[in-house]
């Protein structure tokens, strides 16, 4: 596994928050529309690629962001939202298609103990997984929705 300091940046999309057994249908609708929508953000950095920034701050469940990375001058389109994300360090690792998600995540966990680095931790936020609390996951927009691949970043300290 590697390490990357990645730049804060702006993004911009929808929101959802809800539980792992909430997850389905309602949070693959939300990234859906989010893609759909994704048309009405004229300044994407990158527009290939679709992120989903979730943050375990909820018993059972998250929050997550289906967004976009925008420069500055990108207005907010009605019923989307803002979120800035600050320069972090990030371990990076890669969900390849036909792979098993928690393997995936196992492996990162491993890394993770095995290193000098722990996930980090906004302070005075509360959050209940302790090994990712915060993930960033960057989907190409190609991508198949019942087999994605894609990279996976957890911010980290050491």
């Amino acid at each position: 596994m590697k390490y990357y300091l990645l730049p804060a940046y702006r993004a911009i999309g929808l929101r959802w928050k809800g539980t792992f057994s909430e997850i389905t249908p309602h949070l693959k609708n939300v990234i859906q529309q989010s893609q759909d929508r994704a048309d009405e953000l004229k300044y994407k950095v990158n527009p290939h690629i679709q992120l989903g920034l979730s943050y375990h701050v909820i018993k059972d469940g998250f929050v997550h962001y289906a967004v976009y990375e925008v420069g500055e001058e990108q207005e907010i389109p009605e019923g989307m939202i803002e979120i800035r994300v600050p320069e972090l360090t990030y371990v990076k690792g890669r969900h390849e298609k036909e792979k098993n998600i928690t393997k995936t995540y196992t492996e990162l966990h491993k890394w993770l103990n095995k290193s000098d680095y722990t996930p980090y931790k906004e302070i005075g936020v509360d959050y209940y997984d302790p090994y990712t609390p915060i993930k960033h996951e960057y989907y190409p927009v190609d991508r198949d929705p019942n087999d994605p691949h894609f990279d996976i970043y957890i911010p980290i300290v050491k």
